[in-house]
């Protein structure tokens, strides 16, 4: 973000919410049982404010986890502090949460909750300037509304759910694989062929597959018109596995949620093993971090398509760095049960011929609605620099 300020956070306030919800969202690595939202509120000692929003899907626990983590460690190092840039504190946070990330054995719980304090404090820079984020980021013209695909599929009933989300608006679908191949092809079988003119399709495993599963599954699912096949194995896996899965499909592959770090991500685009790059804004990096990779990413003739599936907060947060990068990126838009969704994001937009409308209010351009969300808030606590 090109605007310099003089951030001094004087006052954080954390919202842990949690929704239950009628149907689990089912993955190879486990189920999710309910929808947790974990959101922090950055103010300075001017009164400006901003809003930010930590990964928290899974474990069930994780979201618990990261509160306590936030109050005892991350927050006092954050109050008080000053920095010139939200990039300026994603740097300096993330070096000096080193050790303690070492020590803990917990780096991806750090990266988060610095990632969402990063994302605050970006929507922060953006209000006090006046300008809606994507703006901040540097792009010139309103963006195009963008387009939004339906993802958190579940697998049984996965036609009936492409369906359902059709006449709420999609236009492009993601569905989860990875559970038994046979059924999972006659999925995928039955939905391409009911693709109608325009629409797009993929598929993720969630890492589900070994290289030796995954070899067989990526040549089967080849043979339909798929934009990308992600995650198909652990994202820790060495390259050269990823080469060889990525010569054997046809299809791109896609990956980046679980990616941690400049340099990790670096490695990744030079190595040309994905077409498809998914960092996650509130799982690493927050705005800062995934700008950047955007920009290297798109810059390197690779797609971008920003992962999140959690409340419109961080939504919002995916959207305006998509719409400030610009490429032929999809937003990844959580289509299941999650009443948590748009409460946290007013105005929400609704999707328009399966597109995602970004206004050109300040900074994220949505905000908590604190009262009608009461039902679901199951902690806050709010902390002041000393």
């Amino acid at each position: 973000m090109g605007i310099a300020v003089q951030l001094e956070p004087t006052r954080v306030e954390i919202y842990h919410f949690k929704a239950p919800i009628t149907e689990p969202i089912i993955t190879s690595f486990g189920s999710i049982p309910a929808r947790n939202a974990l959101l922090v509120r950055i103010e300075d000692k001017d009164g400006a404010f901003g809003w930010g929003e930590v990964w928290a899907n899974f474990p069930p626990a994780g979201a618990e986890s990261k509160v306590r983590l936030l109050e005892t460690i991350l927050i006092p190092a954050t109050l008080g502090r000053s920095w010139t840039t939200p990039a300026a504190a994603l740097i300096d946070l993330t070096q000096r949460m080193r050790r303690n990330a070492i020590q803990s054995g917990e780096p991806g719980p750090f990266a988060s909750c610095i990632a969402g304090i990063d994302v605050a404090l970006s929507d922060l820079v953006a209000r006090k300037a006046g300008l809606p984020l994507w703006k901040a980021l540097g792009r010139k013209n309103a963006p195009e509304p963008l387009l939004a695909y339906a993802s958190n599929l579940n697998p049984k009933g996965a036609a009936e759910y492409v369906a359902m989300c059709r006449e709420r608006g999609y236009r492009a679908f993601k569905l989860k694989v990875a559970f038994d191949l046979k059924s999972d092809l006659a999925n995928v079988r039955e939905i391409t062929a009911g693709l109608k003119s325009g629409e797009r399709f993929m598929i993720d495993a969630n890492q589900g597959w070994d290289l030796v599963t995954a070899r067989p599954a990526v040549e089967a699912f080849s043979q339909f018109p798929l934009d990308w096949i992600e995650e198909a194995i652990p994202a820790d896996d060495p390259p050269e596995y990823w080469a060889e899965l990525a010569m054997l499909s046809r299809v791109p592959l896609a990956g980046g949620e679980n990616i941690i770090g400049f340099a990790a991500f670096d490695a990744t685009i030079n190595e040309g093993h994905l077409g498809v790059i998914q960092p996650d804004i509130c799982k690493w990096g927050g705005i800062s971090g995934c700008f950047a990779v955007a920009r290297r990413a798109v810059a390197k003739g690779l797609k971008y398509c920003p992962h999140w599936l959690n409340s419109g907060l961080g939504l919002h947060a995916a959207a305006h760095v998509l719409a400030a990068v610009g490429g032929e990126g999809l937003l990844e838009h959580d289509a299941m049960e999650n009443p948590l969704q748009s409460v946290l994001a007013q105005p929400f937009p609704p999707l328009v011929d399966g597109r995602f409308a970004l206004a050109d209010r300040a900074g994220l351009g949505v905000t908590p609605d604190l009262r009608a969300a009461n039902a679901f808030l199951i902690h806050h606590s709010e902390h002041r620099a000393e």
